[in-house]
């Protein structure tokens, strides 16, 4: 059976208008750019071109200042006016430097001047029609990114270094209550918007070229329907210089998220002081008895009672550790970031660890260049990364081994590696090693105390942050966990 082919959907040909009163000029531009697969359309005077360029859009224009009646410059304010996008190539017979430099301030793109060679005009038009593409590209481009923008659920607002708004999607105004005429073009003081965005804002334009912070607030509001809490975050637009040349605000409406977080706190703090005040009771009275201050203790009841304390200090933690988790999953700690320089982090952190990994022979080594580009970031979640992960390759490694931390730069990424020799992780737990709770139980980690929150804390944080982390391992060779932090864009 035969089949339809599709047709190739040819490339749709660049228009070019050619304005001259001269019939020879007009009908060698036509057979010149006919032969380049150009479609051209030929006006004799400035009327008859005006009149076109009213009724259809031309890629390029080809215009001779010198005309009756309507001179090539008076066309060309028509063209600005009607057809900013299209290019303009004068062609004059008087190429001196006043005509072209008049050209140029009200417009033109380039000049031709009488008489030209066909290879001449090749070479101009064949530029115009270069940066006619460019330009479209810019506009489909910038449509592309308006249209994305204002369908956004979020609000997103950007100023430039005067603090005028070249930019708010419909998202924004909503969650500022600003329903009036157009924004653009105005000063940020000029419409309704809370006292913290404009300090954010003017925090933000004065920010020193070599620091990289993004101010976050929470801001109450009110409007007809009722009260309302946004999140607002501001950052810095730089331009290749570095210097900052304007700002983006983000807003969120997370009055929902705080209710719902209200309640799980409400919850949580209830269960922590339900379940706290007992055990710490217990605990006491346990250490009590330890003590020897309620009479002696044989070896066995020591022994028993030691194995309680140690499984009640656990619970305790694993409270602590949920409401940590808790708090990071909903989304709803405004953590202030900035740029954060990993290298002190990362020196830190193995300096702090190092006593921990002597006490099991466990060496810690770090490899990193001498200087990261930063990431943004909020350093104490940073510094909570890498305890845990370090915590985890030392507690889950046999003694006389090395753990060795590695930090690179990958495309727009830092990578941080924190590697063992430890007992390793099956290809059954390695799916669940990031789940709330979840423990390898086998021999090696059965006697190890821990809650299962770490990793899934660790996780919660690394995507907070726009990251992304992973784990290669294999039992009995050890374990690898990658992360991956987005570095600053400026």
């Amino acid at each position: 059976m035969k089949q339809d082919i599709p047709a190739v959907k040819q490339p749709v040909r660049s228009k070019i208008l050619v304005v001259d009163d001269e019939p020879r000029i007009r009908d060698a531009c036509r057979m010149v750019l006919s032969e380049q697969g150009f479609e051209v359309a030929l006006a004799a005077d400035g009327n008859e071109g005006v009149q076109m360029i009213q009724q259809e859009h031309f890629d390029v224009i080809l215009v001779d200042l010198m005309m009756p009646v309507l001179s090539g410059f008076e066309v060309l304010s028509h063209v600005r006016e009607a057809h900013p996008d299209t290019v303009v190539i004068v062609i004059t017979g008087y190429a001196t430097l006043e005509h072209s430099i008049n050209a140029m301030k009200r417009g033109a793109f380039d000049f031709i001047p009488k008489p030209f060679t066909p290879d001449q005009l090749r070479a101009v038009v064949a530029k115009a029609i270069k940066y006619n593409r460019a330009l479209q590209d810019i506009a489909d481009t910038n449509s592309r990114l308006r249209t994305m923008v204002n369908r956004l659920t979020d609000g997103v607002m950007a100023t430039d270094r005067d603090r005028r708004i070249v930019l708010a999607n419909p998202a924004f105004l909503h969650l500022i209550g600003y329903h009036g005429e157009s924004v653009l073009g105005r000063l940020i003081d000029e419409i309704h918007v809370s006292d913290q965005v404009r300090e954010m804002i003017g925090q933000t334009l004065t920010m020193p070229s070599d620091e990289f912070t993004e101010p976050t607030e929470e801001i109450a509001c009110s409007d007809d329907s009722g009260e309302r809490i946004v999140r607002a975050k501001c950052a810095p637009f730089r331009g290749r210089d570095g210097s900052t040349i304007g700002t983006i605000t983000v807003l969120n409406d997370i009055t929902a998220l705080k209710e719902f977080d209200r309640i799980r706190s409400d919850f949580v703090s209830m269960v922590c002081h339900e379940v706290r005040s007992p055990m710490n009771s217990m605990m006491m009275q346990i250490k009590v008895l330890l003590d020897g201050l309620a009479g002696e203790l044989t070896d066995k009841q020591r022994e028993i009672l030691g194995r309680v304390s140690e499984k009640m200090s656990g619970l305790t933690t694993m409270v602590s550790e949920l409401l940590d988790l808790s708090r990071l999953e909903s989304g709803l700690i405004a953590n202030e970031k900035s740029a954060v320089k990993m290298n002190e982090i990362l020196r830190e952190q193995v300096s702090f660890h190092a006593e921990n990994g002597r006490r099991k022979n466990i060496t810690i080594e770090l490899r990193q260049p001498e200087s990261l580009p930063p990431v943004l970031a909020n350093q104490r979640n940073m510094e909570e990364v890498i305890t845990n992960l370090v915590t985890n390759a030392i507690k889950y490694s046999p003694e006389n081994t090395t753990v060795t931390v590695t930090a690179t730069v990958e495309n727009e990424y830092v990578r941080l590696s924190v590697q063992d020799q430890g007992y390793g992780i099956g290809a059954d737990d390695l799916k669940r090693i990031f789940d709330r709770f979840y423990r390898v139980n086998d021999q090696n980690t059965r006697t190890i105390v821990g809650t299962g929150l770490g990793l899934a804390i660790v996780k919660s944080i690394v995507e907070a942050h726009h990251g992304s982390i992973k784990v290669s391992s294999t039992p009995g060779s050890g374990s690898t966990f990658t992360v991956l932090l987005p570095l600053v864009s400026i």
